[in-house]
């Protein structure tokens, strides 16, 4: 690893002269980054740090997505159960963000839907965490931010099919 990429050595295994092996530096790296945005919670800047959680952010997303959807098919959709999607949802349908609407195709059930109150907020968390990640990659090429955003969808996809498997 070149000089100017070595994290604290506070962080990492101490240098024994050795290299370390690719995989065992994509771990820790893989590692060292959960750490940062858990510390950090990625959840952009003034005003809208912190203000949501990932949960709520990744529902919300996929609710603008897809537009109203069941239960089941959000929690498929999001590869969770479907207990967690109630659970995850529940306070976002009471503080306004995310509405239960009639299905049109069977009055007995009914979808989950993003409000114009949720889309508006929503807006608001991305613009802050779009600035952040502007920020932090400011001195990035633009190439340099292309490939990152394709290996880390690559990476993404591919936990998420292990997973599926495993």
């Amino acid at each position: 690893m070149p000089e100017n990429d070595r994290l604290d050595p506070a962080e990492g295994p101490a240098d024994s002269g050795a290299p370390m092996d690719l995989h065992d530096q994509l771990q820790y790296q893989v590692a060292i980054f959960a750490r940062r945005v858990e510390q950090a919670r990625i959840g952009g800047l003034g005003e809208q740090r912190n203000s949501m959680d990932r949960a709520a952010f990744l529902l919300l997303n996929r609710l603008n997505w897809t537009g109203p959807v069941g239960v089941k098919a959000l929690a498929q959709a999001m590869g969770i159960d479907s207990s967690t999607v109630t659970r995850q949802v529940a306070p976002l349908v009471d503080c306004g963000l995310v509405e239960r609407v009639p299905n049109p195709d069977d009055g007995r059930a009914v979808l989950l839907e993003l409000s114009d109150q949720g889309r508006a907020r929503l807006e608001e968390v991305r613009a802050s965490r779009r600035e952040l990640m502007r920020m932090l990659t400011d001195d990035w090429s633009e190439e340099d931010q292309q490939a990152f955003c394709t290996l880390l969808t690559r990476f993404n996809l591919a936990i998420k099919a292990h997973h599926r498997t495993s």
